[in-house]
């Protein structure tokens, strides 16, 4: 399962000085978009001075959406979304909806499909999610997405289906880290001149923008459904489930086998989701946490049961296979491709580059295909660092080591470790200007991107 494959994929880091953990309010409401039914809904990215961590000196300037931090918007399958984007922020702004295979002109990439959303100004995105599943939305600006994540511009985009499983709570958990400085504010954003910036680690975690652990409480033998998703910059982590029975039904927003994750833990780089089904003990006051393996580990969300024992619910089933997606990719037919990863922070000329270029809209694809073919790419990070990638657009199969099969679930976001290859194949069925690119942000902003076409 992926947890045997992914395990050197899931490597931690640790957080230096963290500040003492505080209790979080209740489980924040999902924003509604439009309620399901196709209404529309307005997003103005704003900034808004917060305090983030508990007792801290001073409020930081962070940025919202409508003044709240990892908002949830939730949408019905089959229902179209139109949101209109509002900037108010300093900073040019597009949205991403990361794991969306939507309309090419609405994936937010700009100056690839759409222009930037400049100050004042905005931007409506109308399409219909053909996918139920868990999504992130965040900037895509190449050059200029760094700073608005860091400062708090992500959410939630939660498809819902129409027949989803039997739960007591449907509980989104963003995770995010934030760099702050001794009195609790934003520490000074880094100018943008080394050729191969590394990656702006925080030193405090944050669930749903609020302070870490989250307190859920749930009737004895409930079952709640967790929406994981991780918002960082560069933050590459592991989840651990203590005392949970946990089932993972959904990766990167796709229906896969239900299981348990080996060893309860999973790997969780930026852009990663999962959906997992948590079952609870029978008796009042058992506790639980989902925990972050960072240092010591840091409880992400603390789980207690409370109140009557509730009814039987049926065991549990996975999901419907998503119909959308191919049973089977041809390799013999693939179109195939070389993707080397270069780069160092420690070296002054060593810049991220992508088979020996930078990322720009102007430039040649890194490959061309005509729809419905099957593609092959062949990652190799010829670099120090874990290289979180997402392929816009389409979702795809990890192989195997010998192209002799590939993994049972499909991805959108994959680690590729330190001086490893590894190959992901998928069907290009989704015409337009894709692009495969880092999920750290700064990375990407220096340029380690590409795109690839599908006509």
């Amino acid at each position: 399962m992926i947890t045997r494959r992914a395990a050197t994929a899931g490597l931690a880091t640790a957080l230096i000085g963290l500040p003492q953990r505080g209790w979080a309010q209740a489980p924040q409401a999902a924003t509604p978009a439009g309620a399901g039914d196709g209404a529309a809904s307005v997003l103005t990215a704003k900034p808004t001075p917060l305090r983030l961590r508990p007792y801290a000196a001073a409020e930081t300037e962070t940025w919202t959406f409508n003044g709240t931090l990892s908002p949830a918007l939730r949408v019905k399958q089959g229902a179209e979304l139109r949101l209109t984007l509002r900037n108010e922020t300093a900073l040019p702004l597009s949205l991403h909806f990361h794991g969306v295979r939507g309309p090419n002109a609405m994936d937010g990439v700009a100056g690839l499909v759409q222009p930037p959303v400049a100050t004042g100004q905005s931007h409506e995105y109308r399409f219909t999610p053909p996918d139920a599943g868990t999504f992130l939305i965040r900037p895509c600006v190449p050059g200029g997405s760094a700073e608005p994540l860091e400062r708090g511009l992500s959410g939630l985009l939660i498809v819902e289906e129409p027949d989803p499983p039997q739960v007591d709570q449907d509980i989104p958990l963003l995770v995010d880290d934030w760099r702050l400085d001794d009195s609790g504010s934003l520490a000074p954003f880094e100018k943008a001149t080394e050729p191969a910036p590394a990656g702006r680690l925080g030193s405090w975690l944050s669930i749903n923008g609020q302070a870490t652990p989250q307190r859920i409480e749930a009737p004895p033998g409930g079952r709640l459904r967790l929406r994981l998703a991780n918002a960082c910059n560069a933050r590459i982590m592991r989840l651990r489930f203590n005392g949970l029975k946990a089932y993972v039904i959904a990766i990167d927003g796709q229906p896969t086998s239900t299981f348990e994750p080996l060893r309860a833990s999973l790997p969780f780089a930026p852009g990663t989701r999962y959906d997992l089904l948590v079952d609870l003990a029978p008796e009042a006051g058992a506790q639980g946490a989902v925990t972050a393996l960072i240092g010591d580990g840091m409880p992400l969300a603390e789980i207690v049961t409370v109140g009557d024992k509730r009814p039987a619910l049926h065991p549990i089933a996975p999901l419907p296979r998503n119909m959308k997606l191919p049973e089977t990719i041809k390799l013999q037919n693939a179109a195939r491709k070389d993707v080397i990863i270069k780069g160092d922070p420690k070296a002054p000329k060593a810049a991220w580059t992508i088979n020996g270029a930078a990322g720009s809209p102007s430039g040649a694809p890194l490959i061309k295909v005509k729809r419905g073919s099957p593609v092959v790419l062949t990652l190799t990070n010829q670099t120090a660092f874990v290289q979180p990638l997402h392929l816009h657009g389409h979702v795809f199969r990890l192989l195997h080591g010998l192209d002799d099969g590939w993994e049972p679930y499909f991805l959108d976001t994959v680690q590729v470790p330190e001086n490893k290859t590894i190959r992901i194949a998928f069907i290009a069925d989704n015409p337009g200007k894709w692009l495969l690119a880092s999920m750290v942000m700064e990375r990407f902003d220096a340029g380690l991107w590409t795109w690839i076409e599908v006509t």
